[in-house]
């Protein structure tokens, strides 16, 4: 059975560090220069060589992303740049532009090159060429369906890389000018202003005909757990989710939604008959804030896959603690907090070796022995009790109602 790597992103060195720890065997990071992420909080090359130490030692791999679509004066301390990636054992790099993977074959050797989605590439023929310039890896294009990712997987020896959760670009493989032409802001070199998720007014010629509902452009994001048996049997080598600003709660639960069902697949030696999609479904959805879709998988997407009248945004506030002690003598832990919730709360607590275990909140005191009955004041640590035994990074969530099952 086809061994399927699991990708995670990490935003910054604590999303790194938990991700690896709730079930990715890789993470894909920015460095301070050449990411398309330029926004996300990025990683020094000190913090760089502690992430790969880090994720070395747990048998887990460290890529980093340098998929700018560059202009002449992105190409400074290049060289430099490279050798200290290379210098602090990074596994890869993931590269959109042929001269910066050429530079990269030529000042740091040891460094996979990895070819980046931003290519586009939908064909074998194109990846078949890729490789012989050195790319051991493609990241599909998003838009290529299951039909298609298994006609190129008969065709080529470069491993493959496909995303299978996250947003997803009402662009042609990102290739978007809208941010640049309203914001000034270059989405091919990091700067997105996520244009296509604002607000519009729709016209037919001169009669506005979105009276009473705002309109958007934007794409629902992907969800890909009807998918992915589908894809480690094609023998796709890599996993993909995306999403290098999401909250370290999201990265925690989508990494260990996704490492449960590929758990699952593999315990069962490739069968599917007794493994509940739903579940794993509404596990990975309880990280969700927007709603979500099967992106290009089945083919052509439809106007299910889009936004246009509906709302991207569906925020909650789930996530409410994260442990940082446990005293097994007296059951308290110490949780440093994360969004409201109050005493007799109904909450869930998970983690990497934590199944999902409901309890009450009950007696929660501050650090000065105070009492305290609402827990609002975010990064406070409050003592309280727990019943069952819980470690360093496992998490606190409230109960809720899961989202269907589309």
């Amino acid at each position: 059975m086809n061994k399927v790597e699991l990708l995670s992103p990490a935003g910054d060195l604590e999303k790194l560090k938990i991700a690896i720890m709730y079930g990715a065997d890789a993470v894909y990071i920015g460095g301070k220069k050449f990411s398309l992420r330029a926004r996300a909080s990025n990683f020094t090359i000190p913090d760089i060589i502690e992430g790969v130490k880090f994720a070395h030692e747990r048998n887990a791999k460290v890529y980093v992303t340098m998929n700018i679509v560059p202009h002449d004066e992105d190409f400074d301390d290049l060289e430099e740049y490279l050798k200290e990636l290379e210098n602090a054992h990074v596994d890869g790099i993931i590269v959109s532009s042929l001269y910066i993977a050429s530079v990269a074959k030529k000042v740091a050797p040891k460094l996979e090159r990895h070819l980046s989605t931003q290519a586009s590439v939908t064909n074998s023929k194109a990846i078949n060429e890729y490789q012989k310039l050195g790319f051991s890896r493609c990241v599909l294009a998003r838009e290529a369906s299951i039909d298609e990712i298994r006609r190129i997987k008969e065709n080529v020896n470069a491993e493959l890389e496909v995303f299978i959760h996250g947003g997803l670009c009402v662009s042609y493989s990102g290739r978007c000018m809208l941010s640049n032409h309203l914001t000034n802001r270059d989405a091919n070199r990091g700067g997105c202003a996520h244009s296509c998720r604002w607000n519009y007014d729709l016209y037919d010629n001169d009669r506005k005909i979105n009276e009473g509902f705002n309109f958007n452009i934007g794409s629902k994001d992907l969800v890909g757990v009807n998918h992915v048996f589908d894809l480690i049997d094609i023998g796709v080598k890599s996993l993909k989710i995306e999403g290098r600003m999401k909250s370290l709660y999201y990265i925690a639960t989508v990494v260990r939604g996704y490492r449960l069902l590929i758990d699952a697949y593999t315990k069962a030696n490739g069968c599917r008959d007794n493994i509940d999609l739903k579940y794993y479904y509404d596990e990975i959805s309880k990280a969700e804030n927007r709603l979500m879709s099967i992106g290009f998988f089945n083919g052509h997407p439809t106007t299910n896959e889009q936004l246009y009248n509906n709302r991207s945004e569906e925020p909650t506030q789930e996530f409410v603690g994260i442990v940082k002690e446990y005293d097994k003598a007296t059951h308290i832990a110490l949780v440093e907090v994360r969004n409201y919730f109050e005493t007799n709360d109904k909450l869930e607590a998970f983690g990497p070796k934590l199944a999902n275990t409901n309890f009450v909140a009950g007696k929660m005191e501050n650090l000065d022995g105070e009492v305290v009955e609402v827990a609002n004041h975010p990064l406070e640590l409050l003592k309280m009790k727990i019943d069952f035994e819980v470690h360093e990074f496992d998490m606190i969530r409230k109960c809720g109602t899961n989202l269907s099952w589309f």
